[in-house]
């Protein structure tokens, strides 16, 4: 068993068959088999050996697969970093899975500076010299067969609460996962994946990239979601297969209005060629997905899960979709809502999100409390708060961490941002928990308004009083530009928590 099979498997069978198309140049399947057998023959060489930790600090560019399979190929251990991270942020998840080489760009490297990682041996640049060094390797080289609990990727959680933590995924992790998603989602040879997503996340790197790989089709890919450029990408390489998160299908409702550039028709007529539209990573806003449904005759699939979970643990499906629901648990998962005890609840009650399958993760690199805190008698806690309905289907509510205590009374944040999505005014939305002396916690939302469209903050509240329960309508409401996002596009709530406590709440 390896991760890396799958290229092989896509040679035999497409070998002429492009696996990565970016900005217009085709990578084949032959092309990516032999140029990552020579990255493993080249990390032989300088003595990386099974178990091994190889470091990818690189940006969605070929180079990132070609890498990443060469290091899989050879048994060694793939660590995934954010390629927005700073030089102390690299150093600390090198140091923390003791990654023996590196791989970066040159302008990543260069920014990085003397880096303080005594076990790190080599920086090597993929943009400038990477064909030098590997060329001369052969490009035969036998995959290392590795067992289902043998580790393959170390992807490192966000760290927004505290240090990052490596969530260990093994070979059959990743390997049985990714056979899930291409049953589900319904890959096919010809399909062409749209991949603007990062390709350090689990995400990109699992449920697309490897996925694709798995069912021989082709990653179109992008270093990141530009609507435009995205948008012309989608007619011109006849995209199939669409993936974002709920962020990117906002910004895309926005955008459909105003036609093409050089086209009369609008960008619907444009987007002819995708069978399949899918979103996971953040809850999609119910309001969101019944316009989209409404403007294109077919849902947008959801899925479910976690970078512990690899990530793919349950699916909303096509064939009986639930507006709202995250779906039902996918092949060889179980999914439950406990309470506090670990104990389960009665149908439609709230509580955590509790899962257990082939794809929960081996554990934290090196953390063995964080571990048993997280998965107890088989079962990983997922810190999500849901419900269950009589059918199975998963209903996701929000992050415990995100719960807003106004005086004793529960706020879930995500229930308040769907109604604020049915208001015309609002383009985006979040809502977020700031302190307040009298109530503990305060309601808060960061508004960002459509083209044209004027609204005061009274008037915001307003219509959240008049339609939820008083204490659940925010106090503070702000207008802003943009709401900040990571690379995956979560907004992120702590960065609107810092900015409220620095600021007085603007008034409308």
């Amino acid at each position: 068993m390896n991760v890396a099979h799958n290229v092989r498997r896509g040679r035999t069978f497409f070998p002429d068959r492009p696996a990565i198309l970016f900005e217009g140049r085709p990578v084949s399947y032959r092309d990516l088999d032999e140029t990552s057998s020579r990255v493993a023959n080249v990390l032989s060489a300088m003595g990386i050996r099974r178990g091994d930790r190889v470091a990818l600090y690189v940006p969605n560019i070929p180079a990132f697969p070609i890498a990443y399979l060469g290091i899989l190929k050879l048994g060694a251990i793939a660590v995934s970093i954010n390629s927005i991270f700073k030089a102390q942020e690299v150093a600390f998840i090198l140091n923390d899975s003791q990654s023996r080489v590196l791989f970066t760009t040159a302008e990543l490297d260069e920014a990085l500076g003397e880096l303080d990682c005594p076990a790190l041996e080599r920086r090597l640049r993929v943009d400038r010299g990477l064909h030098r060094l590997i060329d001369p390797a052969s490009s035969e080289f036998r995959t290392v067969e590795m067992e289902a609990n043998d580790p393959a990727l170390l992807l490192y959680t966000s760290g927004t609460t505290g240090f990052p933590k490596g969530a260990t995924l093994s070979h059959g992790n990743v390997v049985s996962n990714t056979w899930s998603v291409v049953h589900h989602a319904g890959y096919r040879p010809e399909d062409r994946l749209l991949l603007f997503l990062p390709l350090f996340h689990v995400f990109g790197q699992n449920f697309i990239m490897n996925a694709c790989f798995l069912a021989g089709s082709t990653l179109v890919l992008h270093q990141r979601f530009v609507p435009d450029q995205v948008l012309e990408s989608i007619t011109r390489d006849q995209v199939t297969m669409f993936f974002g998160v709920p962020s990117v299908y906002i910004a895309l409702l926005n955008l459909l209005d105003s036609p093409p550039p050089g086209s009369g028709e609008g960008w619907v007529g444009a987007l002819s060629s995708i069978r399949y539209w899918f979103s996971a990573a953040a809850t999609m806003p119910q309001e969101i997905s019944r316009r989209w449904t409404e403007r294109f005759g077919r849902p947008i699939c959801e899925g479910y899960g976690l970078t512990e979970t690899s990530p793919f643990a349950a699916y909303n499906h096509d064939f009986r979709h639930k507006f709202g629901s995250v779906g039902t648990p996918v092949e060889n998962f179980e999914i439950r809502i406990v309470d506090e005890d670990d104990q389960e609840v009665p149908t439609g009650t709230l509580g955590e999100i509790a899962i257990k399958g082939p794809g929960v993760m081996l554990g934290y690199w090196n953390r063995e409390d964080d571990t048993r805190a997280a998965i107890r008698n088989g079962w990983f806690h997922s810190g999500d708060i849901g419900s269950m309905d009589d059918e199975g289907y998963v209903f996701i509510v929000d992050r415990v961490k995100d719960m807003i205590n106004r005086s004793g009374f529960k706020v879930w944040p995500a229930e308040v941002e769907q109604l604020l999505y049915t208001h015309p005014a609002v383009k985006e939305v979040a809502v977020y928990a700031v302190p307040d002396a009298e109530s503990g916690e305060a309601v808060a939302a960061a508004v960002v308004l459509r083209d044209g469209q004027s609204v005061t903050s009274a008037e915001i509240i307003d219509y959240c009083r008049s339609r939820l329960a008083v204490y659940k309508a925010p106090s503070r409401v702000d207008f802003v530009s943009e709401l900040p996002k990571n690379p995956t596009g979560k907004i992120l709530k702590r960065v609107l928590r810092e900015r409220a406590a620095q600021q007085p709440a603007a008034r409308g």
